[in-house]
């Protein structure tokens, strides 16, 4: 008899026991009666009755999870290997629990195929030079998406972005070319205001013969200061004219 007693007063205390729980601040405890939904509890120390009350505990914090890479082909059919890495956390644990069976597991793979699914239907070139809005869309997609389960979806971020050795080659020969069109039209440019810098200062020298002469002597000055065994001296253009002129009357 009295060894029943110890081994009563034991189950009975083992039950007692087992009815308090300690959540911690970043966790709650979905509460099930008799397989029905009864409340979320926590954090702190809550009571769950044994046998007739179970308790299913979902964690709050972000949680980072790394998406496979996926094999993906672009709008302008360039097959790229994409990874990201998408932050999210649990703001409803009812909908969590209740609506959907593994909602790690449901998210996660719902991230990979609308990651396929929105970069492919953008051109490699955004997909290189547009990271924010690509990480934005995909973001909002998964947001609405997730919504049902309780699940706020805060970023997503991709990684790499990688491209076959062919590709890499063939972007860089597009660069170089790139590079030089714009070298060339940089030149052309400066040729251009060359050019009509030019005309206005003949335009300002031929209104005034004194300019002329002065640039004539500039220049000697500086031929002369140039090291050289060859000087070439300039003929006024006056002094031609003049020669003309000559030559003309003798005529």
């Amino acid at each position: 008899m009295e060894t029943f007693t110890i081994v009563l007063a034991t189950i009975v205390i083992v039950i007692l026991l087992s009815m308090f729980r300690i959540l911690r601040e970043y966790e709650r405890g979905v509460i099930f009666m008799l397989g029905r939904f009864y409340k979320v509890k926590g954090p702190g120390l809550i009571i769950v009755v044994p046998v007739i009350q179970q308790m299913v505990k979902v964690g709050l914090r972000t949680v980072v999870w790394d998406i496979p890479t996926q094999d993906l082909i672009t709008r302008d059919n360039v097959s790229v290997k994409v990874n990201a890495v998408l932050y999210f956390r649990v703001v409803d644990s009812e909908k969590a629990i209740i609506n959907v069976e593994d909602f790690m597991e449901a998210t996660g793979q719902l991230a990979q195929t609308t990651l396929r699914s929105v970069l492919g239907q953008h051109e490699l070139d955004e997909l290189l030079a547009e990271r924010e809005r690509l990480n934005a869309d995909v973001q909002e997609i998964l947001d609405t998406q997730t919504d049902n389960w309780g699940i706020k979806v805060s970023n997503v971020e991709i990684k790499h972005v990688d491209l076959d050795e062919s590709m890499i080659r063939a972007i860089a020969k597009q660069a170089e070319a790139e590079r030089i069109r714009r070298a060339k039209v940089i030149h052309a440019a400066g040729e251009f205001e060359a050019s009509e810098k030019l005309v206005q200062a003949a335009a300002q020298l031929s209104t005034q013969s004194e300019s002329m002469q002065l640039r004539y002597l500039q220049t000697l000055t500086e031929i002369a200061g140039e090291r050289s065994s060859t000087i070439v001296f300039p003929l006024p253009v006056d002094l031609m004219e003049n020669f003309q002129k000559m030559l003309g009357n003798r005529d």
